[in-house]
């Protein structure tokens, strides 16, 4: 009874003609010839093209920013994907589900429009590889069946973040690896938590290209090669008055930047275990002054950090609902 029940949601979703909000599930991967597919696609010289070049910056760490030590996290991983024909990557993270086989991003590492706002498109190719160091992949490679955003995800213009930042949240549901194994089998899983209070300690991870903080940059876990990871209390980020953002970014201080996106926001982050519960992600930057007032990115004294939407059960839960049933 199950199956059929599946099917006719997927169907639903599939045909339900627009609306103003809820979930919109388009498959991706979907068949065994297709993953294979994606696996073929992404050749090590299209990974290693992902690999920033190092710096001869010696190792410099804090909270806003450092290279996470063995072990590593196994529910945490990169994404490759192809964003209107350009290859590019973000973090990605295993969550607990029915199918044993989603993983939570953020909506722009999934659809996407051009950098103009315009030709909205679901991004290609997309793989995810958990535990990912120094191009290795040592719980094997995973192609996404299917992706899922909220339908106000789809009109995003670039333009407004007031209205758009809040569903830049997506799910994913992969196939399994190279060996037959899903990843939940293979990885373990983080919990997800809806509507937690967003002033926490928080730990953030992510791949990133780049760091804000030139001393830093060029260092192997600001590259793409390994994994980054920022923790300290989380802001409320508001946006200024002349850019207001959509009211539920939080974040902490971070010098992670591009590629970054879509990691995760977790509370309660046990280092011996690697787990927690994930509230939120990563989306993009916000700026405090010292006394904690949002300013612009170029005020002196500023200090970036990094946030992204708290999940919550008006806009994510219905997502995770709707992915986390779909065969894996």
């Amino acid at each position: 009874m199950i199956a059929p029940l599946i099917a006719g949601l997927v169907a639903g979703l599939l045909a339900t003609p627009a609306a103003p909000a809820g979930p919109v599930l388009q498959p991706l991967a979907s068949s065994p010839a297709e993953q294979q597919a994606v696996f073929a696609y992404w050749t090590p010289q299209r990974l290693a093209a992902l690999t920033q070049p190092s710096s001869e910056n010696p190792p410099k760490s804090g909270p806003d920013g450092a290279p996470w030590p063995d072990p590593l996290p196994k529910t945490v991983g990169r994404l490759f994907y192809t964003d209107h024909g350009e290859d590019a990557s973000c973090t990605a993270t295993v969550v607990r589900s029915k199918n044993r086989s989603t993983i939570v991003t953020a909506g722009h590492c999934v659809n996407d429009t051009d950098l103009l706002g315009e030709h909205n498109a679901w991004n290609a190719h997309l793989m995810f590889v958990p535990g990912y160091h120094d191009g290795q992949a040592p719980y094997g490679k995973f192609a996404a069946r299917a992706g899922v955003v909220d339908r106000t995800w789809l009109a995003n213009d670039q333009q407004n973040a007031q209205k758009f930042d809040t569903f830049d949240q997506a799910f994913a549901v992969l196939g399994p690896n190279e060996s037959g194994q899903l990843v939940q089998d293979v990885t373990g899983a983080q919990q997800i938590g809806f509507d937690r209070p967003g002033a926490a300690n928080v730990t953030q991870f992510g791949y990133p290209r780049a760091a804000s903080d030139p001393a830093r940059e060029g260092l192997p876990e600001y590259t793409g090669a390994r994994l980054a990871y920022c923790t300290g209390t989380a802001r409320h980020w508001t946006g200024t008055a002349t850019d207001p953002d959509s009211p539920d970014q939080w974040g902490t201080a971070c010098v992670m930047g591009g590629g970054s996106s879509g990691g995760p926001r977790l509370r309660d982050f046990n280092p011996a275990t690697g787990l927690g519960t994930v509230v939120g992600d990563n989306t993009h930057a916000g700026f405090f002054a010292a006394e904690g007032k949002p300013c612009g990115y170029d005020d002196p004294g500023c200090v970036r950090y990094l946030v992204g939407p708290q999940f919550s059960r008006k806009v994510t839960k219905p997502l995770y609902d709707v992915v986390s049933v779909y065969p894996g």
